[in-house]
């Protein structure tokens, strides 16, 4: 009798032990960590536009380019990872990153208060000055001040779009504003005279303008300077924690200059800290 008792409470002891190993797994397995995932995986998902020619773009061999696809490239080489390309419009962006659509996004994401209420920012790694631009005969408008009653064009669910909706339409007055998915289109129409200005950077109009020959230009001074991160999902910092040390090695060793030079045409005049 004693005995039947024993092995019963040996069996007892041999299933909880079981079950305590499987649930220990599986606590481990909920635990893993975003970037431990990704080095598994082998690949990095980055999330992008594709359409924000010369950041990042599908070249003539449909494959993607740009300097946020080179960045993402040799991020991804030195964390010994392939790297996925998944495009996105920008105003979808957010909710892809939060719906693990990628991994991270690298598309000129700049980095705000309230971006980083929903996403995890890397150390900045390109600082970009925004500036009016009109038609290249336009002598009316010289700067944001002239936009009163005017149709403004800007990124849809871009940090300009905040910019002109939250601190501009109080201060200068009534405008118009027109959003757009890209940026093409909305030269195309300012171009067209569908739109009187819009504002953006010239880094990342020049190579549109000189393919299309649009006639338009910029003007005034820089109505703002603003500084793109890596963007990573609320809860995954780990993803981050490895690549600032990635980004700052970039930097030091002169591989940042070299991808900038090769799409700018000059050296980082501000280059963001590390």
């Amino acid at each position: 009798m004693f005995n039947m008792k024993k092995s019963r409470l040996l069996v007892v002891l041999a299933v909880l032990m079981t079950v305590a190993s499987i649930l220990s797994a599986c606590g481990s397995k909920a635990k893993e960590g975003a970037m431990e995932k990704i080095k598994e995986e082998g690949t990095i998902r980055v999330g992008l536009m594709g359409t924000y020619q010369p950041y990042n773009f599908l070249n003539d061999n449909k494959e993607m380019d740009g300097f946020d696809a080179d960045i993402a490239k040799e991020v991804a080489k030195r964390l010994d990872v392939k790297v996925k390309f998944v495009t996105q419009d920008f105003s979808g962006m957010i909710a892809g990153l939060k719906a693990d659509k990628f991994d991270v996004v690298i598309s000129q994401m700049t980095i705000t208060d309230e971006r980083k209420k929903q996403m995890a920012f890397s150390d900045p790694y390109i600082t970009n000055s925004v500036k009016v631009i009109v038609k290249e005969d336009d002598k009316d408008i010289q700067s944001v001040d002239d936009f009163k009653g005017r149709d403004i064009g800007v990124g849809l669910g871009t940090n300009d779009e905040t910019y002109l909706r939250t601190e501009l339409l109080p201060k200068v007055g009534d405008f118009t504003i027109k959003t757009y998915d890209d940026v093409f289109t909305s030269l195309k129409d300012l171009d067209a005279g569908r739109i009187d200005a819009t504002i953006n950077n010239m880094y990342a109009l020049k190579p549109i303008v000189e393919k299309n020959g649009f006639n338009i230009k910029a003007v005034g001074e820089p109505i703002k300077s603003d500084q793109a991160g890596i963007a990573a999902k609320k809860g995954n910092e780990d993803i981050i924690k490895a690549i600032n040390p990635v980004l700052a090695d970039m930097k030091k060793d002169g591989t940042y200059n070299e991808i900038f030079k090769k799409w700018f045409g000059e050296e980082p005049e501000d280059q963001p800290a590390s």
